[in-house]
Order: structure tokens, then C-alpha cells, then sequence
């Protein structure tokens, strides 16, 4: 007679209740990993590692801010103790270890058509001028006679929609309006590139 086989024995995450051999591909694999590095360390062995390198990187960070770093080879003082600032503070740098450029001041001018007649023109960056954008906007609105409003754009930064195709005349608006955007900051975009307004 042959032999009766058990049921496998699935381990199952705490966290997202998923088989622990998927939870990487579950909904928040980060909230997992803490119960899986206690409980199933034998399956992601690459987590150990992590775990080790962050803890590596807390204690040195801990030891940076009480201000205890080793000073220059000859024995000097560094500038976390001589109190000048040190390049990592000046310079952002973004999650993935990318550096944060700083932004050019311009001012860029976009026509979007929809519904294949009307159209709606885009205004970014005039707040790096130090122009409040509500004030542009009622400005707009009223010099050309249309609606202007404030929006949120899809970089997550204010921009100005004006109704219409007002494209080139408002390049003469701003710089008359506003002496402090110089004409040649001002830029279209056209057909998918960056042209000068000048």
C-alpha cells in the first residue's frame, strides 16, 4: 500500500498574510521584512545584509551628529568641530543618491489644445521670480479677458492655466508687468522642445 503524504506546511507572513516566499511581491513588502527577518531569515538572506548595512550607517550617522568623526590625516580638527560647514550639509541630495540641481530661473509658456478647438495656455516658473502666482493670475485673466487660475501641474509645482491661445502676446504682458523676468528667460515650448521667447 502506498504511503499517505502530508499536507505541506506554508509559512505565512504576519504582516500581509501572503506565503512567505511572495511577500516580496505583495502590496508593502517593506512592512514585511522586519517579521521576516525574525522569522523566516533562511528565505531572503539579502535582508540580513541590508539589516547589517543600515545598522552600520544609523551608528555612523549617530556618531556624526553628537560631532565625533576622525579629523584630517595630520591630525586637524574637521569642520564639524571647528564649525564651518561641511559640503555634505550644503549640498540635497535626493533618495538613490542623486544630487538635487538647483532650479534655473525661466519661465516657461505651453499651448495645450483639447477638444480640438479650445485651447489653454500654461504658464510655469514665475514664482522663482518672487511673483505671486494668485496675483499673475488675476492679472492675466484680466488683461486678456479670461479665465486664469492657479493649478497644481503633474510635477506636483504651480502653474498658471489661462484660457485661450494667448502664447505670443504674453510674452510683451510679463515683461511690461513684471520688469524683473528678463525676455530672455522666457521660453515657449513648441512641438516638444524648448524655444526662446526673444
Amino acid at each position: 500500500m502506498a504511503e499517505k503524504l502530508e499536507p505541506a506546511k506554508v509559512l505565512y507572513c504576519g504582516v500581509c498574510s501572503l506565503p512567505a516566499e511572495y511577500c516580496e511581491f505583495g502590496p508593502d513588502f517593506a512592512r514585511c521584512k522586519p517579521w521576516l527577518l525574525e522569522n523566516a531569515p533562511d528565505l531572503y538572506p539579502d535582508l540580513i545584509k541590508e539589516a547589517n548595512e543600515k545598522a552600520a550607517d544609523n551608528v555612523s550617522d549617530k556618531l556624526q551628529s553628537v560631532g565625533i568623526s576622525s579629523g584630517g590625516a595630520d591630525g586637524a580638527p574637521s569642520s564639524a568641530q571647528t564649525g564651518g560647514t561641511s559640503k555634505r550639509e550644503e549640498v540635497k541630495r535626493l533618495p538613490g543618491g542623486k544630487l538635487k540641481k538647483k532650479e534655473r530661473q525661466e519661465v516657461i509658456i505651453e499651448k495645450v489644445v483639447r477638444n480640438k478647438r479650445k485651447c489653454i495656455t500654461i504658464v510655469k516658473g514665475l514664482e522663482l521670480f518672487g511673483i505671486k502666482l494668485s496675483d499673475a493670475s488675476k492679472k492675466l485673466g484680466k488683461k486678456f479677458a479670461t479665465g486664469a487660475s492657479v493649478v497644481k501641474g503633474p510635477t506636483e509645482k504651480e502653474q498658471i492655466d489661462v484660457q485661450g491661445d494667448i502664447i505670443y502676446d504674453i510674452v510683451e504682458f510679463i515683461t511690461d508687468t513684471w520688469p524683473d523676468v528678463p525676455e530672455r528667460s522666457i521660453f515657449f515650448i513648441e512641438d516638444g522642445k524648448k524655444v526662446q521667447a526673444a
